[in-house]
């Protein structure tokens, strides 16, 4: 395998594995409750989490801060309307986990977030290698 994509393959990696702690480790209640509220307090500091913690991983890379602070903003642009999306979709409409909308709306979610890693990194490849 060359090089180069064993690289990006390894930022997606780590992106992946932030992802998983941020969305699922460090939630709060604030960041849990009220989410169908577009200005949510507690959406934005989930949002931030998810910035903060790929501004390590890019560190860890090597990228230049112009570069980090420019996609980590995007990035928590992006993560805040991709969960405003999610909140308003299923808690707005009192979805269960029993129902199959519920878990639509999770995978659509998560999905979105897991291509926005992929972006990132095709973004940082075309910057840093």
């Amino acid at each position: 395998m060359p090089e180069n994509v064993g690289i990006v393959l390894l930022l997606v990696c780590l992106l992946e594995v932030k992802h998983m702690f941020a969305d699922f480790y460090l939630q709060t209640k604030k960041m849990l409750s009220g989410r169908c509220e577009y200005f949510h307090p507690g959406r934005a500091q989930h949002a931030a989490v998810h910035a903060l913690s790929s501004l390590i991983v890019l560190f860890l890379f090597g990228s230049p801060l112009w570069f980090m602070v420019l996609i980590c903003a995007a990035e928590w642009l992006v993560h805040f309307n991709i969960d405003f999306w999610k909140a308003h979709h299923s808690e707005c409409r009192q979805l269960e986990p029993t129902q199959g909308a519920y878990w639509r709306a999770m995978g659509t979610d998560q999905l979105l977030h897991h291509l926005t890693y992929v972006a990132m990194a095709a973004a940082w490849s075309m910057v840093a290698l």
